[in-house]
């Protein structure tokens, strides 16, 4: 009785006190080199990447492994040159970054670091692009609903802040989020107004795709073919 209560409560020290047929001495045999085994894996894994309780590590999954891995995968960007070649040689980029974000970053500072400034503006508040970006452009605030309707002149975005770049500036490079929303008359006026300024770059986030990819504005816009460009 006591052995059996003790098989109840599964204490190992009864097993050699017990009388056990064959099937279950296969078992407890299967048992025991199952348990010697676990314990065999799980100390070699321990010595070699330490004490863990991850249970799916001490499988070893087996992953690969590249340069990416060690270093930052961010932080391998082949194509920067060509990057930068681009935006001197297009002026004006339509740019496709993945969904998750954060990739775009890696470019941006490539061309901070060449000496541009940067204007961040979003489509969706942009309004007429011609007229907020090179020209004099009302702005009227949101009322309450017993003030009058006021309306406020803002200088054009564009010229004010090529007025007040320092010196050593390469140039002023206009980030415009969102500008998939943007219509082809709008999207051809971004694409021209390097033209218009010969000191502003402009990039345009126009989609997503699985990696960092872009091509010239005027090829998006329909200015040109993608053989001319």
């Amino acid at each position: 009785m006591s052995s059996t209560a003790s098989l109840g409560y599964g204490a190992p020290t009864c097993f050699n006190n017990v009388h056990h047929t064959k099937k279950q001495q296969a078992m407890r045999n299967s048992f025991l080199s199952n348990k010697h085994n676990s314990v065999r894996v799980m100390k070699g894994w321990r010595g070699r990447h330490g004490n863990t309780n991850n249970t799916s590590k001490r499988v070893g999954i087996v992953q690969c492994r590249g340069l990416g891995d060690f270093i930052g995968g961010d932080l391998i960007k082949f194509d920067l040159g060509r990057w930068l070649s681009d935006v001197e040689e297009h002026k004006a980029l339509a740019i496709y970054p993945p969904h998750e974000g954060g990739y775009e970053g890696r470019y941006l500072s490539r061309l901070k670091r060449q000496g541009y400034y940067f204007l961040d503006l979003t489509a969706r508040g942009l309004g007429d692009p011609e007229t907020t970006l090179t020209k004099i452009h009302p702005v009227c605030p949101p009322h309450v609903g017993k003030q009058p309707i006021a309306r406020w002149y803002f200088p054009p975005e564009v010229d004010y802040r090529l007025e007040a770049l320092p010196p050593n500036a390469k140039g002023l490079v206009v980030w415009i989020i969102e500008a998939k929303v943007l219509s082809k008359a709008e999207l051809q006026f971004l694409a021209l107004l390097p033209t218009l300024r010969p000191n502003v770059r402009v990039i345009a986030e126009c989609g997503n795709w699985r990696k960092f990819m872009w091509k010239p504005l005027k090829e998006i816009a329909g200015l040109t073919t993608s053989e001319e460009a």
